[in-house]
């Protein structure tokens, strides 16, 4: 059975950023591999498309651009925030914040600088504009139940 839209799909994967080399994330870290529905929008679009057609046992290196990823970086969400915002924080330049809109949605950010009266915050994804490398491992592949495919995730 191959990987392909409706299937079950449990694999290992190693992300790495391509210019760099640096690993960034890998399943094997949290010790069970990932399991994803394939085309109900589990995975960025570059990852699932390079993993169509892939078997139990196949490994591939599947190269994502970051139109195909998390995108590019938009200028528009580094953006410039009143300091009186980030109350008893000890601010760091590269240091990741979470906040809370009114509405209750959480905004993550990371701190791109500050001063006295202002804080820079990029609200672009952390991996927007990178090229990134994912060496995935296929584990299991199976069809779908009709629970599963109502419900969007594997169960």
């Amino acid at each position: 059975m191959q990987v392909d839209k409706n299937k079950v799909v449990t694999f290992h994967y190693v992300l790495k950023d391509k210019d760099t080399g640096e690993v960034i994330d890998s399943s094997r870290d949290y010790g069970e591999p990932v399991k994803v529905l394939f085309g109900k929008d589990a995975l960025i679009e570059g990852l699932e498309k390079g993993m169509i057609g892939m078997k139990v046992g196949d490994k591939r290196t599947i190269e994502v651009k970051p139109e195909e990823g998390y995108g590019e970086v938009d200028p528009s969400l580094i953006q410039k925030v009143p300091r009186e915002y980030f109350v008893n924080v000890e601010l760091e330049k590269g240091m990741p914040l979470r906040a809370q809109t009114p509405d209750g949605q959480i905004i993550d950010m990371i701190v791109v600088d500050f001063d006295e009266d202002t804080v820079v915050v990029d609200l672009n994804h952390p991996l927007a504009g990178k090229e990134l490398v994912f060496d995935v491992e296929v584990l299991e592949v199976r069809d779908a139940t009709p629970e599963e495919l109502e419900h969007g995730h594997p169960h």
